[in-house]
């Protein structure tokens, strides 16, 4: 029995009219969930929650972050910056997964090398580093190992030919200077006392003044650069992948390592940990748009020649990685040799 056109018809035009209305539908809820981020942030107030004391890199980037992020947050909000130093920012990171709502109201400013302290076994983690929501980092971390004009350690021959171990400061189990410290005394040998529980670089530079250590290892562009400046601090080692643009003639640990294992825990424990260094994050469960939202402002600050400017007048670098690239380092982090996560995992709980 051969079907009616005029009802093949009927249904065909009933399943198009279903078909537009369904995709009005969709239309609809994305046109609602825009301009409901559109209008989000209208007198509301963003906290900028920092893992280390003021007076350091992380507190100077992020209340730069605070002044001029806004102008790309439709509504204009507020944003203020709170301090909450503790285990190496690790309390910071810590808060922002577990005690922090998911409204897009709170970001986290933390050491990337927590984050791989979850890989390596660190203990007091509360986190998941998968499931955080990443806004970004505004620069990638260029660690150089510095001493004091009073330690007498101008070149990395007097480091190697001391005959005590150098006093180095430190900030805490799993942070970036710590880890850094750590590899360099198990793959080079060099002779090192780490002094650890400072509450952020500027405590560190104040006790390389003083005399209490002889120096650490830090990237430059932070409180140091006054002291290089004058003469106060040498940099006698460059734990990066290729020389910094400031110290082309300042050898790499990479080129001292004596065998393939030195230089695969280098490249592991500190290469791989210099981009997500200053790393900016969201709490799990954070919605789409508000991420999304949050990422562009992000990114747009980062160009703003202002924040620029700032920046540069705190002697502060702005080399951006993006809050997507930051999270394929650290989901990728989770792949790695389960040897040398073996060997770092020794190293670090020295």
């Amino acid at each position: 029995m051969n079907a009616d056109p005029a009802d093949e018809v009927s249904v065909m035009s009933r399943l198009i009219c279903c078909f537009l209305k369904i995709s009005a539908w969709f239309f609809f809820l994305a046109f609602a969930a825009h301009a409901a981020t559109q209008d989000y942030y209208h007198g509301k107030v963003i906290r900028i929650v920092v893992g280390f004391s003021p007076g350091g890199a992380f507190d100077a980037y992020s209340r730069s972050l605070s002044r001029h992020m806004r102008k790309y947050l439709a509504g204009n909000p507020t944003i203020t910056v709170e301090n909450m130093p503790g285990a190496g920012s690790l309390i910071a990171a810590n808060y922002l997964y577990k005690g922090a709502s998911p409204d897009g109201l709170t970001i986290g400013n933390f050491i990337g090398s927590v984050l791989m302290g979850q890989i390596l076994g660190q203990k007091g983690i509360e986190f998941d580093a998968r499931k955080f929501e990443y806004v970004g980092a505004p620069a990638r971390y260029y660690p150089v190992c510095l001493f004091s004009k009073a330690s007498g350690i101008n070149s990395l021959e007097h480091w190697l030919a001391a005959k005590t171990p150098v006093k180095m400061g430190g900030i805490g189990a799993g942070t970036s200077g710590d880890n850094t410290i750590k590899i360099l005394r198990a793959t080079l040998g060099l002779p090192i006392q780490l002094v650890s529980g400072y509450k952020g670089m500027a405590e560190i530079r104040l006790a390389t003044e003083a005399g209490e250590v002889s120096g650490t290892c830090v990237g430059p562009r932070t409180v140091w650069q006054r002291n290089l400046e004058n003469g106060d601090v040498t940099p006698v080692l460059q734990v990066t992948a290729r020389p910094a643009p400031d110290f082309p003639k300042v050898p790499l640990a990479i080129d001292l390592a004596k065998s393939e294992e030195a230089r695969k825990l280098i490249e592991v424990g500190v290469h791989n940990d210099n981009a997500i260094a200053l790393t900016y994050a969201l709490p799990p469960g954070t919605p789409e748009d508000l991420t999304a939202t949050l990422r562009r402002a992000f990114t747009a600050t980062m160009k703003d020649g202002e924040f620029a400017a700032e920046l540069k007048k705190a002697r502060l670098d702005v080399d951006p990685v993006a809050g997507d690239e930051l999270e394929q380092i650290i989901i990728g982090s989770f792949k790695t040799d389960p040897a040398v996560l073996g060997k770092l995992k020794e190293i670090f709980s020295k």
